[in-house]
């Protein structure tokens, strides 16, 4: 697999969390997103969870992704529209969850977290690849404070090359059937088998600890 592949989803990953968790200026964050589910089930953070996670119309947020997609919200990497919509939306879900979670969105670690739960099913190996040793469960609390400065680079081209491994073939272009939309931009709804897996790894990773 070419260095450039991954140098793409790397950047595409960066960007993607990085407007999740700041909202571009024009965009609700995830932590805004993880209050109103709290908010809507009294506090109690599974609720919330199971919440968001059953969330499946995401036609509006997906076209105000794409209609926003001008000025700071234009990715600096040659990726495709849908793409990143795509990453953008699960990012945003993924760190609504951990920021529910009562975790820092803003570390570091916490962002590699949230990165490995993009790759669902196969999270622990991944973590496990780079060297980060724990029990039965893959959870943030058993596991953040090991992961190095060094650990964490290693754990996101580990996230990288899983991804696009995923994409098959044909490329950087069918990325987005990691994590499919049902009726791509226009319909803008999660596949719910791909989404509950993504955010049961999520829930999984920074809920039940």
């Amino acid at each position: 697999m070419s260095d450039d592949k991954l140098s793409v989803i790397s950047k595409a990953l960066e960007w993607g969390y990085e407007k999740a968790v700041s909202g571009g200026g024009v965009l609700r964050t995830a932590q805004s997103l993880g209050n109103e589910y709290l908010d809507a089930n009294n506090g109690d953070r599974e609720k919330a969870v199971n919440s968001l996670i059953r969330w499946q119309n995401t036609k509006a947020a997906t076209g105000g992704f794409v209609t926003n997609l001008g000025g700071v919200m234009t990715l600096p990497v040659a990726i495709p529209a849908n793409m990143a919509s795509t990453l953008y939306i699960q990012l945003r879900m993924i760190a609504g969850i951990a920021y529910i979670g009562g975790h820092d969105v803003l570390d570091d670690r916490t962002k590699t977290l949230c990165f490995v739960c993009l790759t669902g099913n196969g999270a622990a190996e991944v973590v496990k690849s780079a060297g980060v040793q724990f029990g039965s469960k893959l959870t943030a609390s058993a596991i953040q404070k090991y992961i190095t400065g060094e650990m964490i680079k290693t754990i996101n081209k580990a996230v990288g090359f899983r991804l696009v491994t995923k994409a098959g073939s044909t490329g950087l272009i069918n990325l987005t059937k990691v994590v499919p939309v049902v009726g791509g931009i226009v319909g803008g709804a999660f596949d719910g088998v791909s989404t509950n897996i993504i955010g049961n790894t999520a829930r999984r990773t920074f809920i039940y600890e």
